[in-house]
């Protein structure tokens, strides 16, 4: 038999801010002498705590179902294969990444969509959390489908330092763009100027944020990358160019409020700019995910793209790193090594 650790949501929080009470850790025994054919053994390795993974503990409507109660957590993440059936397509040693559960040792099934084998010598084993991973293709498709940037044009991004913002602010570079980042501190607009090559770096946090973010973009806003919402954003409307695009990616400010977000209304700025304002989720452009991840691979390993993670370690270390999302403390990408 073998005892594992799991992480469950013991209930639904319908708003406010999750705390370390809302999850439970528990140990799981599970025997692997009666292993299935097709499947295997992992091991968890590196998981991603995404800020989308909010939505799912509720039961409010969404693209996604919510996470069962009692239920170990799952999100992207990566594992390595100890034990392999007879028919299964992944051998001992392999690496796999996808949709995996918050379980340090588990049986999966080889044939599972949600995942799939990762190739390590193309780069580090965290990339495939970001880069070359959902992070990447989210940044890509957004910027591909929904942005279209063009040589000259301005790109304003919020939540620049994080794990999307920084990647679309160096696309929009390699794309002949002025990238403008909006980020919560000094210290990060020093990384997204002098380390990414953003052009100018804005702190939200400061007292003369509106005036400081007007003067970084004296020609407006051609595109606006939308991670966070609320005040941040409200200090982009009046700037929009016409035909504008703003591909709505996030709006974390919002992901734990308890009472219903009032702003301005922005309808008057679209509808007077021409601009065009689009939600999406990664998934809508899975059929292009391997033209995109293409594409990214050249870029990183050209040196174009740069990838920084904020990693923390130990299995007890998931959930305070989830709700450290929330809190703007992280540089790129978060991530947790087991």
């Amino acid at each position: 038999m073998v005892l594992s650790k799991q992480i469950v949501l013991k209930n639904h929080i319908e708003s406010g801010t999750p705390t370390l009470e809302d999850f439970e850790e528990k140990t799981f025994e599970f025997s692997i002498e009666e292993l299935k054919n097709e499947e295997v053994v992992v091991k968890l390795e590196i998981v991603s705590p995404d800020p989308y993974m909010r939505g799912r503990m509720t039961t409010r409507k969404s693209y996604i179902p919510p996470f069962e109660i009692g239920k170990p957590i799952v999100g992207y993440a990566i594992g390595k294969v100890t034990k392999a059936g007879s028919a299964s397509k992944y051998s001992v040693g392999d690496y796999i990444m996808g949709h995996l559960p918050w379980q340090s040792e588990f049986i999966y099934n080889s044939n599972s969509p949600y995942a799939n084998k990762i190739d390590t010598t193309l780069a580090p084993l965290e990339s495939f959390l970001s880069v070359l991973g959902m992070v990447g293709l989210t940044a890509y498709h957004g910027l591909k489908e929904i942005a279209e940037p063009k040589q000259g044009e301005t790109m304003v991004i919020s939540a620049a330092a994080g794990a999307v913002g920084q990647l679309v602010g160096q696309i929009g570079k390699i794309k002949g763009c002025r990238v403008v980042g909006i980020v919560g501190s000094e210290e990060k607009i020093k990384y997204i100027v002098d380390e990414l090559g953003f052009d100018v770096g804005v702190n939200y946090n400061s007292p003369t944020y509106k005036d400081d973010i007007a003067k970084a973009i004296p020609n407006g806003v051609d595109i606006y990358w939308e991670n966070v919402g609320g005040v941040v954003s409200d200090a982009i409307w009046p700037h929009l160019n016409k035909f504008a695009r703003i591909p709505l990616c996030g709006v974390i400010s919002q992901y734990n409020s308890t009472e219903k977000d009032v702003g301005p209304r922005i309808e008057g700025y679209l509808l007077k700019t021409s601009s065009k304002l689009q939600g999406f989720i990664v998934a809508n452009y899975a059929s292009k995910h391997a033209e995109a991840l293409k594409e990214l691979a050249q870029w990183y390993k050209s040196g174009q793209l740069k990838d920084r993670h904020t990693i923390n370690n130990g299995f007890d270390q998931l959930v305070p790193s989830f709700l450290a999302l929330f809190k703007g403390t992280n540089t790129g990408k978060m991530m947790v090594k087991l």
